[in-house]
């Protein structure tokens, strides 16, 4: 009886303050994360997968895809992922694409030109990466639009598109140059590349996002703003949780057909857990709080001339490194999981 007269007595406290009500709606309201997604979308179907977490981020409210720029070169890597986009009922996000960097075939991409009869089966805009504005213009104009330090940036490939803009001068866009422009509207960059320790048997491995694009990687791990932070998932974080080809065969099929699914069969057939290295960058940076990694002291990142990475400890810098224990590793294959299969908000029926 006491139990009932306290709950009854806090419920009409609660209705006579309306007041402290809408205080505690505005500290649980959340502002979503604003993103840019830098992927070399070509070879390894991690990169999709990625993509489709990050649709699932923003549909739960978490983030807000801004814009997607591309830093490999094939002529079908703009209208696939224009099509991915299209398919979780977002075909406006703004999509740029390098010119000058690593050229790479795809054995998924053409997902984006596979017909049902008369009709596309994945729709989309873009016909070709030629359509889609330079990746530096696509950067430059979204972080000039956004609030200042509010921007996160995923970076899962070369660093073509980072080190260009880097290298980018005031425009009509916006009067700061790259890295005054990084500086002021960049929060944080998270970035699948590298290898710290050992592995594969082997001492140092040259990991490929960056031994495809040694000179931008150098110049972006060199020139990058000291005070936006700059966290890196290396080579080993993505090989500790593969993701699990269970998945693949029972978790989208909510659709006869859908892009995730078939371009992780294209690419590694049914019969293999990919790693996910691009999908713990995507992890990190919306939901840095929630304990999936632990990071390292500061430091700084060097990039040799051979494309081997070096992590040096200093109390002063700009970098960190993920780390993961066997126990946060069992977390994010599950999270990574079903985020990448959860279904778009809006539904589907190809």
């Amino acid at each position: 009886m006491f139990q009932r007269i306290v709950l009854l007595l806090l419920t009409f406290a609660l209705i006579d303050c309306p007041d402290l009500c809408a205080e505690s709606d505005d500290a649980l309201e959340v502002k979503p994360t604003p993103i840019i997604f830098d992927t070399d979308i070509t070879g390894d179907c991690d990169d999709v997968l990625a993509l489709a977490m990050l649709h699932a981020l923003q549909d739960r409210g978490e983030c807000e895809l801004k814009a997607v720029t591309i830093s490999k070169v094939n002529p079908l890597a703009a209208p696939f992922v224009d099509a991915v986009n299209t398919f979780y009922g977002r075909g406006d996000i703004p999509i740029g694409a390098t010119r000058d960097a690593q050229h790479r075939p795809s054995l998924y991409l053409k997902l984006c030109k596979t017909r049902d009869g008369d009709s596309l089966r994945y729709p989309h805009d873009l016909l070709s990466s030629e359509d889609a504005p330079e990746a530096v213009e696509v950067l430059r104009r979204t972080l000039a639009e956004a609030e200042d330090a509010s921007v996160v940036i995923i970076q899962v490939g070369l660093a073509a598109n980072l080190a260009d803009l880097l290298d980018s001068k005031a425009d009509g866009i916006s009067p700061l140059d790259g890295p005054a422009l990084l500086q002021q509207k960049c929060k944080l960059i998270s970035v699948m590349a590298g290898c710290f320790g050992p592995t594969l048997g082997k001492p140092r491995h040259d990991e490929a996002n960056v031994v495809n694009g040694i000179d931008a990687m150098r110049r972006f791990a060199d020139q990058s703003p000291d005070d936006v932070p700059v966290v890196w998932s290396d080579y080993r974080i993505g090989i500790a949780v593969p993701y699990p080809r269970e998945s693949i065969g029972r978790d989208f099929s909510y659709v006869p057909h859908h892009p995730v699914r078939e371009a992780y069969l294209l690419h590694s057939g049914p019969n293999h857990d990919r790693p996910t290295w691009d999908l713990t960058s995507v992890l990190f940076a919306v939901r840095p709080d929630d304990h999936y990694f632990d990071l390292s002291k500061p430091g700084r990142v060097v990039v040799d001339k051979e494309g081997f990475t070096e992590f040096h400890p200093d109390e002063n810098g700009r970098d960190r490194l993920m780390e993961m224990s066997a126990e946060q590793a069992i977390r994010v294959i599950e999270v990574q999981r079903a985020l990448s299969s959860q279904p778009p908000r809006q539904a589907v029926s190809r």
